[in-house]
């Protein structure tokens, strides 16, 4: 009876620590180095219970590593470096488990300020806002980035002379298929289309250019679980365009502004994500308005407005929702900070959890498994 009991006390205390463990994730997050101390990238531990953060590690010294994006192994963490003619990216090995980055190599872009970066187990792949361009790199055994494979440079303006004055593409992505890659175009208000042979000299072939409402300024986008649903944010017209999506083709369902009613004063439109349960849809808005929206995910797949809340901070660029769900964490570009909100699962509404990581200049924040 009492080895029984053991034994079963036993199979408790491990079970708690399992549990205990799934509740840690690694949070990395990429800053700009230009305008305040930074070495670039620096990882976190983050509990999804209590919001309770420390950091592990921080990469060596690298020039503006804006956006990054970790391999499927969990093994590499890829960045982009905004740094004009000089641009490039860098490719870290990264040990999960303490955090460890150690930088491999960097390969110049050949196009200036790439401002976001994919990866998969073949290529890494950038779009270059300064150049109005997509880059693909190859992938060395070691992790390492290989040579440039290809550059689709592409151009076009706006109607907004001074910020569509020339091709700036903003986002990379693969289809839920990962047969497509789409890129957002803010400059010539286009998604371009390319069909995707990762083991192909040139991986991109362009399969289609789908036109965007003229002065929207396409910046992010993000799909539904089942690659049914497209939703495409307008940094310059503050705009969710919601598509059906069906094999590079789009049609539009509806639109949903992330700006207030009665705003009359400047915004940018930033980031879009879609909670881990699909229930809720939410977008940052920078500038004078420094807030995020809150959408309802109805069943087919258009929005319902919920709420609209400050960010208490400035400039919130980019911003993550842990694994869980649990918490919704916004980088501050100008104030130099991440604010931590607490989430309500059932109403998708934010809270504000008290907690901030003060960080310089934090652009991209991505959660990775610790192990």
């Amino acid at each position: 009876m009492m080895k029984a009991k053991g034994t079963i006390l036993l199979f408790f205390m491990c079970l708690f620590f399992a549990q205990a463990q799934n509740t840690k994730h690694n949070l990395l997050i990429g800053t700009f180095t230009n305008k305040c101390e930074s070495n670039g990238v620096y990882v976190y531990e983050f509990d999804s219970q209590t919001a309770e953060f420390k950091l592990k590690s921080e990469s060596e010294k690298i020039v503006s590593p804006g956006y990054l994006t970790v391999s499927p192994d969990n093994q590499y963490v890829y960045t982009v470096n905004s740094d004009g003619a000089n641009s490039s990216v860098s490719a870290f090995g990264y040990v999960a488990d303490s955090g460890k980055l150690n930088l491999l190599n960097q390969e110049k872009t050949t196009s200036e300020n790439p401002c976001y970066i994919i990866n998969d187990n073949k290529n890494v792949i950038t779009a270059n806002y300064g150049g109005g361009s997509v880059t693909v790199f190859g992938k060395n055994k070691n992790g390492s980035v290989g040579a440039l494979k290809q550059l689709v440079q592409h151009s076009g303006t706006g109607p907004n002379s001074k910020r569509q004055e020339k091709a700036h593409l903003h986002m990379v992505q693969f289809a839920p298929d990962h047969k497509m890659v789409l890129g957002t175009d803010l400059g010539s208000d286009k998604v371009y289309v390319y069909a995707y042979a990762p083991d192909a000299d040139k991986p991109l072939t362009l399969k289609q250019t789908i036109a965007v409402k003229a002065g929207s300024g396409p910046r992010h986008f993000t799909f539904s679980n089942d690659g049914k649903k497209l939703y495409l944010l307008g940094e310059l017209n503050g705009v969710i365009s919601v598509f059906n999506y069906k094999k590079g083709k789009v049609s539009l369902l509806q639109e949903q502004s992330v700006v207030a009613p009665d705003f009359k004063a400047s915004f940018t439109a930033a980031d879009i994500h879609i909670s881990p349960d699909e229930k809720f849809l939410y977008a940052t808005n920078r500038a004078e308005a420094n807030d995020i929206s809150c959408f309802k995910i109805l069943k087919n797949g258009t929005l319902e407005f919920v709420e609209r809340v400050a960010t208490r901070g400035n400039g919130p660029r980019n911003f993550a929702i842990d694994p869980t769900g649990n918490f919704l964490l916004i980088g501050h570009q100008f104030s130099n900070e991440v604010v931590i909100f607490k989430r309500d699962k059932n109403t998708g509404k934010l809270t504000y959890s008290g907690q901030r990581i003060p960080l310089c200049s934090p652009v991209c924040l991505v959660f990775t498994k610790n192990k």
